[in-house]
């Protein structure tokens, strides 16, 4: 399994429905279960659904298994179980009560992001790189 395009498929999806607060951790180290931990927060409970089903429809067409989905039926709080990565989806009240990032967040992977998926600039975060990803916001 290549943790790295799992981990790439995951933050493209969630670009895709827009997204915010992506941050992923590596959670290797202190967990035996899964390597990765990527958190999202979306702005309303249909979001946070629609954000889970493109995770879901992404990770499966890219060829990977989604072992499950958990918290549908609130939408408060969504989690995708992808093996090595898990994914969280919360709504702004959620994540920041639970501040999952205080348990997983101690080894934060540095992946590419679109800036609309940040809803505040986050330190040491380069959004337009050399090889820019994203040429048509480079201005």
């Amino acid at each position: 399994m290549d943790l790295r395009k799992l981990q790439r498929v995951v933050v493209d999806a969630l670009e895709d429905i827009k997204a915010q607060d992506i941050a992923v951790f590596d959670t290797a180290h202190i967990s035996d279960v899964f390597d990765r931990v990527v958190m999202a927060t979306a702005t309303s409970n249909r979001q946070t659904r629609a954000l889970a089903k493109n995770v879901h429809d992404k990770a499966k067409e890219a060829g990977f298994e989604v072992l499950s989905i958990e918290g549908e039926d609130t939408g408060e709080w969504v989690l995708v179980d992808l093996g090595d990565v898990v994914v969280h989806l919360m709504q702004p009240a959620i994540r920041e009560y639970y501040h999952l990032e205080e348990i997983w967040g101690d080894k934060k992977v540095r992946v590419k992001l679109n800036p609309h998926s940040l809803s505040k600039p986050q330190p040491g975060i380069d959004y337009f790189p050399q090889n820019n990803a994203y040429p048509s916001l480079a201005s």
